[in-house]
């Protein structure tokens, strides 16, 4: 099974991507995207049906293949200052790809329906580079090239100055799916599907290992950089749908956690030497959703509501830093972090179809989401600075002829205010200070995300 994920995943390799809600995709394709995502209520194509509701393939027959791609830009910045210091990174990361496949057969006089799919439904990613502009280093040696009428970024400061330097995060999860809708009578339909997940996460540095500190406890080593590690999870979704046969559609759907297994890392330090094995488990959350659709002679209307259960996931819910049980430093932190610590969110979505000529529609869609970041655990976070409140979305779409359709996208992410909150550090814990804050000190970060994507849609039965 691990083989044949990786095989797939063959597809997927080159793509890594900020989710707009959280680490989470908004959408699947062309169609559900510039619909801002919304399909539980009023599945428009059948990537937003198996991606949302289950139960709303129904609503499709024949053999019907899609085949999408699209190139995602984000544009992350990333500051902080300690004291007089204060400074901002641009993220160089630059374009990422992402694809999806789907294909669903069923028949016109039949209840059952059945899809398979490979979407990318997850990611994170930042770069980063190193701040060298910094004034002194640990050991209180000056900087002979320091400028002081320079801006410097004290979190990007190399390990030895006293930040992380470098930092750089590559996640993404591809889920597979299999999907059946059963048509219970004309207006109602039920969906069940079960999920495999391929993940994979690469950091640098890794804030979930333990540095090696200096001297006594260690040789000054630092944080070290970790392989990409891979996991494989389980899950699963049902839906119902309810089709009026006139204007009202409505349909809610659960998607269970994605249960992981370990990320086992091989980890080398910064001056190339092996460090200890690390092993991190993050699930996927759970998510609940209710949508209703309208539907006119040209219009089509989508509105969808989404709860993310980060709170109960493991990654997410826990947040702080690690405590020793035994050694040196048994009854001490760490260093290492233990999870995000994000909260529950919710998410909006909505969109609006418009059929200009049978062969031509256009679409519009627009997708709020909450921010699960707590601001005084902004700090774990940066390796993942998922931060966009409003998104909106403008596609097109056109039909050659009963078989082939092709659709586009334009998305863009609205930079807002991101998240903030002071530099954290393990030596500043105090019982009244327990995430070890460091005075005069701030750290926040926000971004903006642009896509644009094609869809063909293939029907082999007309």
């Amino acid at each position: 099974m691990k083989k044949l994920l990786l095989t797939v995943s063959l597809f997927f390799i080159s793509y890594a991507f900020f989710g707009q809600a959280g680490h989470i995709m908004q959408g699947v394709g062309a169609v559900n995207m510039s619909m801002g995502g919304a399909a539980t209520g009023q599945p428009i194509d059948i990537n937003g049906a198996i991606h949302w509701n289950p139960a709303g393939l129904s609503g499709f027959d024949g053999k019907i293949l899609s085949v999408s791609a699209g190139a995602f830009f984000s544009s992350p910045e990333l500051s902080s200052s300690y004291g007089p210091l204060s400074g901002t990174t641009l993220d160089d990361r630059g374009t990422s790809i992402m694809p999806a496949i789907a294909f669903v057969w069923g028949k016109e006089d039949s209840k059952h329906t059945f899809g398979a799919s490979a979407f990318g439904i997850s990611g994170f990613g930042v770069t980063f580079p190193e701040d060298t502009n910094y004034p002194q280093d640990g050991l209180g040696n000056f900087n002979p090239n320091y400028d002081p009428t320079l801006g410097s970024n004290p979190i990007n400061f190399p390990q030895f100055a006293g930040g992380f330097g470098h930092i750089e995060s590559d996640y993404m999860l591809l889920q597979v799916s299999f999907t059946y809708a059963y048509q219970i009578s004309e207006k109602f339909s039920i969906g069940i599907q079960p999920n495999i997940d391929y993940a994979s996460l690469e950091l640098a540095p890794n804030p979930l290992a333990s540095p090696d500190f200096p001297p006594p406890f260690g040789t000054g080593l630092g944080y070290p950089t970790t392989d990409k590690a891979s996991a494989i999870g389980f899950g699963g979704q049902i839906g119902i749908f309810y089709d009026s046969g006139d204007i009202l559609k409505l349909g809610a759907s659960y998607k269970s956690k994605q249960s992981f297994s370990e990320f086992d890392f091989s980890q080398t330090y910064l001056d190339g030497s092996a460090a200890p094995n690390v092993e991190f488990k993050m699930n996927y959350p759970a998510i609940y959703s209710i949508g209703m659709g309208l539907s006119g002679k040209k219009i089509d209307f989508a509105l969808d509501f989404r709860y993310v259960d980060y709170e109960n996931t493991e990654g997410f819910e826990a947040s702080g830093w690690q405590i020793a049980e035994s050694g040196p430093m048994e009854g001490f932190p760490t260093g290492s972090v233990a999870g995000f610590g994000w909260e529950s969110m919710t998410i909006i979505s909505a969109g609006l179809q418009y059929q200009i000529t049978d062969k031509f529609p256009i679409r519009l869609g627009y997708t709020y989401s909450s921010n699960p970041i707590k601001d005084e655990l902004a700090f774990f976070s940066t390796p993942a600075t998922a931060v966009i409140e409003n998104a909106g979305q403008i596609g097109l779409g056109y039909k050659f002829n009963d078989k082939i359709e092709l659709n586009a996208l334009y998305h863009y992410g609205f930079r807002g205010d991101g998240a903030s909150g002071s530099l954290l550090s393990p030596s500043a814990i105090t019982p009244a200070n327990p995430l070890g804050k460091i005075p005069n000190s701030s750290v926040s970060y926000d971004m903006e995300t642009s896509m644009i994507q094609l869809t063909l849609n293939y029907n082999f039965n007309k």
